[in-house]
């Protein structure tokens, strides 16, 4: 059997081995003999589980000048991730077992992140009529989402609610009112007001989360809610838990490590649906992030291509390529300013969605799955999107000064992405 070492890392703040078997963790340990491994040299670097991220495009099938499956996961283990999960509007939409099985056997012959599909709740994504999620199950979807568009109907997404839960499978939901867009580009607000253009109330996201809420509420069943962005999102499910309901919800680091200020220059890479909030409103998602209401951090990785993203905010597409550059945003926003702790972020970021769709990763431990990143907490760099493997170029934070460097991704034992 294939046997690594990776040697002298820092795990839970000491100086151990990791010794991996196969596709596990055998041993962690101080001085583990080498004899027949392979060995990784860690010293200086600390050891955490790779990253799980719930929410990504990949764009595959369909939309491949934008991002496909290779390219994706290739900016998935330089980014730290172990497994991704992606979302279903591609083309055709994710919404029937042919889908699943193609984009899993196309992740299993790229074989670097592991991928877990994401099926759609209506057919098409139209919100008309709900999909076959028993057989969607049975193909290897792990979630329900329309994500890209909201579930408009409540009665629709009641039946989806109901479904799923029946399934045992989790419903994601994209909150977001289309009337209350209404045509709008960023935020409503002072820098809308300031640089002329079309704003996005923060109630096209509330009142969806709070129907969601009470939809899940009556039904005892679970709702996941996506990428919050406003304080009034997170008060709404932080009350709701308080109650009971079976609510949960994951954030963005460009809701916490921006603001709508990026805007202001006609930025289309800072572009994205919901749109970048005010200064009160990231320190919002913060505090969300420190009390717990906040289940996990996602990228929302949204690719795009060059000419999608020109021309200004007006008529440019929505989205972030973010796995890239989501670990060092999140550590020098929320752990270098001292806002939660390494281990904090780690769990939000690995076993909390893990947990959420059901998949066994992220931890590290004896025994477990050897999904391992390997993170030089202490190297400052600025962000390059030249040097992205994603497709999408598409990030606001190109020359952003962050701590956190990714040096070293192993997924099931193998090393997927080395740092030269």
């Amino acid at each position: 059997m294939k046997k690594l070492l990776i040697r002298s890392a820092l795990v839970g703040g000491k100086k151990k081995d990791i010794l991996i078997s196969g596709s596990r963790i055998e041993k962690i340990a101080a001085d583990i003999e080498a004899d027949g491994c392979e060995v990784v040299e860690a010293d200086g670097l600390t050891a955490l589980p790779a990253f799980v991220d719930m929410h990504v495009h990949l764009r595959e099938p369909g939309f491949e000048y934008k991002e496909d499956i290779e390219s994706g996961t290739r900016a998935a283990v330089a980014g730290g991730f172990s497994a991704v999960c992606c979302m279903p509007n591609t083309k055709p939409v994710t919404d029937n077992k042919y889908i699943v099985r193609y984009i899993k056997d196309r992740a299993r012959e790229v074989d670097l992140a592991k991928v877990y599909p994401i099926a759609a709740v209506s057919v098409g994504e139209k919100g008309e009529t709900i999909t076959e999620m028993g057989k969607l199950k049975e193909a290897g979807a792990v979630a329900f989402s329309d994500d890209g568009r909201p579930v408009e109907s409540a009665q629709l997404m009641r039946i989806a609610l109901e479904y799923a839960s029946g399934f045992g499978m989790l419903v994601i939901s994209h909150c977001e009112d289309m009337s209350l867009v209404n045509d709008g580009v960023m935020n409503e607000g002072y820098h809308a007001t300031l640089a002329g253009y079309k704003g996005i109330t923060r109630a096209s996201e509330e009142v969806m989360v709070a129907r969601d809420i009470v939809l899940a509420e009556t039904l005892g069943a679970r709702v996941h809610i996506a990428h919050i962005s406003t304080k009034g999102s997170a008060q709404l499910i932080r009350e709701a838990k308080a109650r009971g309901v079976k609510v949960t919800c994951e954030t963005c680091p460009h809701y916490f490590a921006a603001t709508d200020e990026l805007c202001l220059s006609g930025n289309a890479d800072a572009k994205v649906n919901p749109p970048l909030r005010e200064e009160s409103d990231r320190l919002a998602i913060i505090e969300a992030i420190k009390d717990g209401t906040v289940d996990a951090i996602v990228t929302d990785h949204a690719p795009h291509a060059k000419h999608e993203k020109e021309g200004g905010l007006i008529g440019a597409a929505n989205g972030i390529s973010g796995i890239e550059t989501s670990f060092a945003l999140s550590y020098t926003t929320l752990v270098k300013s001292g806002a939660i702790t390494l281990d904090k972020l780690s769990e939000l970021m690995t076993a909390k969605p893990a947990s959420l769709v059901n998949i066994e990763c992220g931890k590290l431990e004896e025994g477990a799955l050897a999904d391992i990143t390997l993170v030089d907490l202490d190297r400052k760099y600025r962000i390059d999107k030249t040097k992205f493997f994603s497709k999408g170029k598409n990030t606001p934070f190109d020359g952003r000064e962050v701590y956190g460097k990714v040096c070293c991704t192993i997924v099931d034992g193998s090393i997927k992405y080395k740092e030269v």
